[in-house]
């Protein structure tokens, strides 16, 4: 059977880059496995509203940041589709989500190295070879001599609606879902971050003419913007994971607490134009909505006589409880990376911190000999928000690429910060 050097398992943005990335590199043998069937290839596909937007610029495409000469880059895309002058008279550096989307499946059918439909059931290592047995159902299907698991980051439901019947819902399928919604009577959507905003300014666009009312609720004491200013985004840099991952491992949980804000807030123009909306519709009639913040949810309750939803909540600054009933309920939760069920055969040879997660060394390695697995986001706690943000992908694959080929194929930016993150290298004590 014939060994790859490289096996990515799983074709979100990031593995996708990578594919792209070592294409033109001859030296290096790569494949990238995706379950999904190639007609179902979509980025996001639950939440493709319309006219909403990506929140970093088009340069965090797959390859720009570390080839901005490749065949595979997004204004490349734009041109091969006859979009690009319409995008640049635009005059808007972010990208439409689906247009995003469209170009991730553009390059996909590009590549050489993609195969769909191959759902990883376990993968195992084969200490004669020095190799990885990546196995499609019971059978060996294909051998590596190194891992980058691409799987990304699977829904988060809050603890109080594990195994909740009914429809409840999670944003990732929000719009499969979206006309069932309309029809109830109420609507309550949990949660703080940007896909939470987008649904609750769609639904209520839609208010009027269905009739519903419609919930908000936040944990948060406000309605965070996400915070975009340049020397905030100097965080996303090269400088900033070298001194975050120094950094004591208790230490970098806390920040990473912290820090959900810089990544996880809502576009300012978006919350001012849901205020805006709100203004509008209560010139002539109160508006059937409700935005309740420092609001936790504590438990939940369905009752399939009625099909409606009792939710048992908290009020965290007044502490006290109080109950809200809804007939539609959407979870805009986020997400949380999970190893993957089939990585548990070698389980032994991934290092684990004290917390029970993934140890990710500085390059990106999960493995004990830090040259054989990589992981593709799902760092946040090693990385910090650099892990999530598809600005700092392109950099990630080339550190990955380094390390597989033994030397710097696309040149790894080191310092491009104007601040220092910690002590000053000349200062004294």
């Amino acid at each position: 059977m014939h060994t790859y050097d490289v096996i990515g398992i799983g074709l979100g943005p990031y593995n996708l880059g990578l594919a792209c990335l070592i294409e033109p590199i001859d030296e290096l043998d790569g494949l990238f496995l995706e379950a999904r069937p190639q007609a179902e290839f979509a980025w996001h596909p639950g939440m493709m509203l319309d006219a909403t937007h990506l929140q970093t610029p088009f340069m965090s495409d797959l390859v720009t940041l570390a080839d901005p000469t490749s065949p595979y880059s997004f204004l490349n895309y734009l041109k091969e589709t006859g979009r690009l002058y319409p995008f640049y008279i635009r005059e808007s550096f972010y990208p439409l989500r689906s247009e995003y989307s469209n170009y991730c499946r553009w390059a996909a059918e590009r590549l050489s190295t993609v195969r769909f439909g191959q759902a990883v059931t376990e993968v195992r290592y084969d200490a004669a070879g020095d190799t990885y047995a990546v196995h499609i159902g019971h059978e060996v299907a294909y051998r590596a001599r190194h891992l980058v698991i691409g799987t990304g980051t699977p829904p988060q439901v809050p603890p109080a609606c594990a195994g909740l019947g009914g429809d409840v819902l999670h944003n990732s399928r929000y719009l499969e879902h979206r006309d069932a919604l309309r029809r109830k009577r109420s609507i309550t959507v949990i949660g703080s971050g940007q896909s939470a905003a987008e649904i609750y300014r769609d639904l209520l666009g839609d208010s009027d003419a269905y009739g519903y009312e419609l919930n908000w609720v936040t944990r948060s004491p406000r309605f965070f913007p996400l915070e975009y200013t340049k020397l905030t985004l100097e965080i996303t840099s090269p400088d900033y994971v070298d001194y975050f991952h120094a950094l004591p491992e208790p230490t970098r949980y806390r920040l990473e607490a912290g820090q959900k804000g810089l990544f996880k807030g809502i576009n300012g123009d978006l919350i001012n134009e849901i205020y805006d909306m709100l203004y509008a519709k209560s010139v002539d009639r109160p508006v059937l909505t409700r935005l309740l913040t420092n609001t936790a949810l504590g438990s939940a309750e369905h009752d399939p006589a009625t099909g409606t939803y009792t939710l048992g909540l908290r009020n965290e600054e007044q502490e006290r409880d109080f109950s809200l009933t809804t007939e539609g309920l959407v979870l805009a939760t986020g997400y949380r990376f999970t190893p993957p069920a089939f990585l548990e055969p070698v389980r032994d040879r991934l290092r684990w911190d004290g917390h029970g997660r993934l140890d990710v060394a500085r390059n990106y390695s999960v493995d004990v000999t830090g040259r054989g697995v990589f992981l593709q986001n799902g760092g946040t706690h090693t990385h910090s928000i650099t892990s999530p943000d598809l600005g700092m992908g392109a950099y990630r694959n080339s550190w990955i690429i380094r390390e597989l080929l033994g030397r710097e194929y696309y040149p790894i930016e080191k310092c491009i910060a104007f601040q220092d993150f910690g002590v000053p290298s000349r200062a004294t004590a």
